[in-house]
């Protein structure tokens, strides 16, 4: 048995996915792509980042992206989110753009969203990984498997919550929520190509908060400290294989 890289929350729900033979496979691609020198982003120590922020009992949003940016020091285990010091990518800069309008946040120049996974904002990619320069590379490869139990998990174990759903790749992850007891607000995706066909003007953060307040869960802060504080790193006692792995 493989040992989980995940904190205890999730771990009862998603630890026996390690076991999988689709995550073996994952392993071996991984493999085979270190073998190949390719640069794999985020570092394998950001690979379950989402998780060790957020825990599944206090998953109060999901926001899903795609995969992890492929650009150098830009990843770090969350969806949207850039390490600080690195500007703000465009999709994001839209996502701005839309708080602002929405909720009166205050724009900031940094892209590190921390502060909104330890809210309980879970910002999951459905691929944990990608190789440097080519976007998508590691779709396919095993890690939608184990992202969309992890969905589920969110559906099946957690209180009221608000799923958004931004582009055709997050919206067909709809199938995996139990709407009945979930909010699932669906939009265009904020990239510059979409945006304008219905994101802008979306109002998903403000509507996510009033599903909250009306359950008892508490609003989100979406305003971002105007500086980046980024805390810790994973804990050093994780194995850097992450779980068997790499």
């Amino acid at each position: 048995m493989h040992d989980s890289p995940l904190p205890d929350s999730w771990n009862r729900y998603l630890g026996a996915e390690f076991d999988a033979p689709y995550m073996q496979e994952l392993r071996e691609f991984l493999v085979r792509e270190k073998a190949a020198r390719k640069v794999i982003y985020p570092h394998s120590s950001h690979w379950f980042r989402a998780f060790e922020l957020t825990p599944l009992d206090q998953v109060r949003v999901v926001i899903l992206g795609q995969d992890p940016y492929h650009g150098p020091n830009q990843a770090h285990g969350l969806c949207f989110s850039v390490r600080p010091g690195v500007p703000a990518p465009p999709s994001l800069q839209n996502i701005y753009k839309e708080l602002a309008q929405d909720v009166g946040f205050t724009p900031v120049n940094h892209g590190f969203l921390e502060s909104w996974a330890r809210q309980g904002v879970l910002l999951l990619n459905t691929s944990l990984t990608v190789a440097q320069g080519n976007a998508g590379s590691h779709r396919g490869k095993g890690w939608e498997a184990f992202t969309d139990r992890a969905i589920a998990a969110v559906s099946e174990q957690g209180l009221p919550t608000v799923f958004l759903l931004w582009g055709s790749h997050a919206r067909q992850k709809k199938a995996l929520v139990d709407t009945r007891r979930h909010l699932v607000l669906e939009s265009p995706h904020p990239s510059p190509l979409s945006a304008h066909r219905g994101f802008f003007g979306n109002h998903h953060f403000s509507r996510a908060n009033t599903f909250l307040a009306e359950h008892e869960r508490g609003a989100i802060d979406w305003q971002l400290p105007a500086e980046p504080v980024e805390s810790g790193q994973a804990p050093v006692n994780m194995p850097c294989s992450r779980g068997g792995l790499t």
